[in-house]
């Protein structure tokens, strides 16, 4: 107990799964059941004031409130599109702030959540690689996504579901972040937690083969990838990492997932760019790929622009060819609908406010003067 209050910052319990929790609750001289106790008021009340715990002995609650926060970012902007989607400005540090995303719908609500301030994989398409990279999200900042989204929508954990599914697919590579990713998917799924089934958690990659593997192991969730070609010289031009893990790893990865998983699928993301990968030869170097993998599933996503992009969105009747292709050739194919674009808040355009540790943000900034002084 002395070593825990002697640290000059307070234990965010955020920060811990159930096995962790009741290990701090051990260290700290308490029963490990207590932790379940504070979870629950945590994660299904959503209480930050340890004296508001009123199952909890006065003396431990006193304990907590002396060593302990639980401290969820903090919400410096909350839009909502006229699609009803919401997105918040979350502060991390100074100088850094990331984006969560809310997409309701009839029958279920999606929260998207981020990984990484920034990213640092440098897809062209995505304005979250534009800023650059600062660092990775700790547990308690991903998981406190999730806690503020609740809160401010007023989600009761196993009664009013207003979030019933979340992806890992905001700002970073959730596989980057490997350790705190799988911590904070763990409380998503606890049932102390957020208690979420795995078919309704999905982590979305870029293609880090090696850590598909390990999350096989680590947990049950549900798995996305963002591949938008199917060669390897133009997926490598969209995407960087393409170089170090090309689509033969790539799929024999996924094939391995699908071996472990034999009852889950496995969801490919394709954002359909305007003259790059939306022609007819594209959609067959797609459903050939496809093929060795009967049982997954294409998302289509129409580009959404960002400042200073290059790429621009498939026409419609492109966007409908390419789906009709791939249906007809058995290739169970949904198409993404836009949603909070007006907000920024569709696939694609979050960006948050990023410290860049990398020349990229300002790399591009210089490509985008330079391409406005010769258009003068």
């Amino acid at each position: 107990m002395d070593q825990v209050a002697a640290s000059s910052k307070k234990v965010n319990l955020l920060d811990f799964d159930r096995r962790g929790l009741r290990d701090f609750f051990t260290q700290i001289g308490e029963k490990p059941y207590r932790a379940e106790q504070v979870m629950k008021w945590i994660y299904h009340d959503l209480e930050d004031n340890f004296e508001n715990m009123t199952d909890v002995g006065k003396a431990l609650r006193a304990k907590l409130t002396e060593v302990c926060t639980i401290g969820a970012p903090k919400t410096l902007l909350n839009k909502v599109a006229t699609d009803g989607t919401h997105k918040w400005l979350l502060g991390m540090d100074t100088g850094n702030a990331i984006e969560t995303v809310y997409i309701p719908e009839p029958t279920r609500g999606t929260l998207c959540v981020s990984s990484q301030i920034g990213c640092a994989l440098n897809c062209g398409f995505c304005s979250t690689g534009a800023q650059g990279f600062n660092r990775n999200l700790s547990t308690a900042e991903i998981i406190g996504q999730v806690w503020v989204a609740a809160k401010q929508l007023g989600n009761v954990t196993h009664q009013n579901r207003r979030i019933t599914n979340v992806v890992m697919m905001g700002m970073g590579e959730p596989l980057a972040n490997f350790d705190n990713v799988v911590r904070a998917m763990h409380l998503m799924r606890d049932d102390l937690g957020f208690g979420l089934a795995s078919k309704r958690v999905t982590l979305s990659t870029a293609g880090m083969v090696p850590l598909i593997d390990q999350l096989s192991d680590a947990i049950d969730v549900s798995l996305a990838v963002s591949l938008h070609a199917a060669n390897d010289d133009l997926r490598t031009e969209l995407m960087p990492i393409n170089k170090r893990y090309p689509i033969a790893d790539l799929l024999a990865a996924c094939q391995r997932w699908i071996a472990r998983k034999p009852r889950t699928s496995i969801t490919f993301e394709y954002t359909l760019m305007k003259g790059i990968n939306d022609q007819p030869e594209h959609a067959r170097q797609l459903i050939k790929l496809m093929r060795k993998l009967p049982t997954c599933k294409v998302n289509l996503i129409p580009f959404n622009p960002f400042p200073g992009t290059q790429y621009q969105r498939s026409d419609a009747s492109d966007i409908h060819d390419f789906q009709t292709r791939l249906l007809n050739a058995g290739v169970l194919t949904m198409l993404r609908r836009t949603r909070g674009d007006d907000i920024d808040a569709a696939c694609g355009q979050l960006a948050g406010q990023v410290t860049d540790r990398t020349r990229r943000s300002a790399d591009i900034r210089k490509r985008q003067d330079e391409g406005a002084l010769h258009a003068s």
